[in-house]
């Protein structure tokens, strides 16, 4: 089997190689997700913000951001969304978020107490 023999190319058309590509370059497509229905770290989002907000401002915004880490934590191992590590964050700063707040409330009503005895 031969080849035509190109006097620029002394190594000649090889099979396979050489394919010719439109003008433009390589052909674009539009970038695809990495799994079909695969949601992103939305719901993980969420819950951060509100278990920071919740550290804060309030008890009940922070027990809203560590249900929605929770939900967000199981839905990324079980590969349904994004965000694993955001929503261990959101669940983590919200338990410690509730934490700081009931220290606050208890430290609050200590000095309220020890305030009323003199």
């Amino acid at each position: 089997m031969t080849y035509p023999q190109d006097p620029n190319n002394p190594y000649g058309q090889q099979p396979g190689y050489g394919q010719q590509y439109p003008s433009g370059g390589y052909p674009q497509f539009p970038p695809q997700p990495p799994y079909p229905g695969m949601a992103g770290p939305g719901l993980a989002i969420g819950g951060l913000v509100c278990s920071i907000l919740g550290t804060f401002l309030c008890l009940f915004v922070g027990i809203a951001g560590i249900i929605m880490g929770h939900i967000a934590l199981g839905k990324a191992k079980r590969g349904e969304a994004e965000g694993q590590g955001i929503a261990l964050a959101a669940v983590i700063i919200g338990y410690v978020g509730i934490a700081l707040n009931i220290a606050f409330v208890a430290l609050g009503i200590a000095l309220g107490v020890i305030g009323s005895w003199r």
